[in-house]
């Protein structure tokens, strides 16, 4: 089986500092993996450099067997590799289900020529609230669809930011530190939502998490960066039992 996400041999440098030292992993369909590492062992770098924020010096990053090294964010995002953040930045003024639409994409009713003719845009817009109620329910937030997305808590927040995500039309999730800043019982409930999704809509995800304790429960796979480099990859278990990661982590 082919790779959803494929980088090969990727390097990226700041000056004198070489962030990735030619990086290579995969992640494949219907997977939850997890990209773990000390701090400044790159993780945001290579996360950057996949969403379209940096391009590599050189090596290559395919997506969908599609090559999208050195692409820009919103080409990234189009072709369904969606990253969200540490700090989601919701509509604050807008409802939770106007947040879930409006994430959807280009209505053809917001067209200067087609907006008089409501039969171009009705049905879309028919669609997109139905689809959203399905999000919704997805991720437990039905009963909040009309509150302020500046009402929710941060655990809420962040399912909103995953509710975005799939109503762009997400294959693949990238997501920054999904569960810092809430609390332990909250941590669960969203990773168990991120297996839930990648379980009802096949949908792959790439974690960067250091709430490792809660995170490892949920995860299939697992990578371990250090100066830049893939040092071990795997099984959760197996990596935790390499001796690499566990100089990385405590030192030698």
């Amino acid at each position: 089986m082919d790779p959803l996400l494929k980088i090969e041999r990727v390097s990226k440098s700041f000056g004198g500092l070489r962030a990735l030292d030619e990086i290579s992993m995969s992640v494949y369909d219907d997977q939850v993996a997890i990209l773990m590492g000390p701090n400044g062992s790159g993780k945001t770098t290579l996360n950057n450099v996949i969403a379209g924020v940096y391009k590599p010096e050189s090596g290559n990053v395919s997506f969908r067997a599609i090559d999208i090294t050195g692409w820009p964010p919103h080409e990234v995002f189009r072709v369904g590799l969606v990253r969200t953040f540490q700090i989601p930045s919701p509509l604050t003024n807008l409802s939770v289900l106007e947040n879930l639409i409006v994430a959807r994409g280009t209505n053809p009713g917001e067209g200067f020529l087609r907006f008089p003719f409501h039969r171009y845009w009705l049905g879309y817009e028919k669609d997109s609230v139905e689809f959203a109620f399905k999000v919704l329910a997805l991720l437990k937030l039905e009963s909040r669809w009309d509150a302020k997305a500046s009402e929710l808590s941060g655990g809420e927040t962040k399912l909103l930011e995953i509710g975005r995500a799939l109503m762009s039309g997400a294959k693949m999730i990238l997501m920054d530190e999904p569960v810092s800043g809430v609390n332990p019982t909250l941590a669960h409930e969203i990773l168990a939502h991120i297996v839930g999704l990648r379980k009802d809509l096949g949908i792959a995800f790439l974690l960067i998490e250091h709430r490792l304790d809660i995170a490892l429960q949920y995860v299939d796979y697992a990578f371990v960066m250090s100066r830049g480099r893939v040092i071990s990859e795997g099984k959760v278990s197996d990596v935790l039992a390499d001796p690499n990661v566990i100089t990385a982590y405590l030192g030698s």
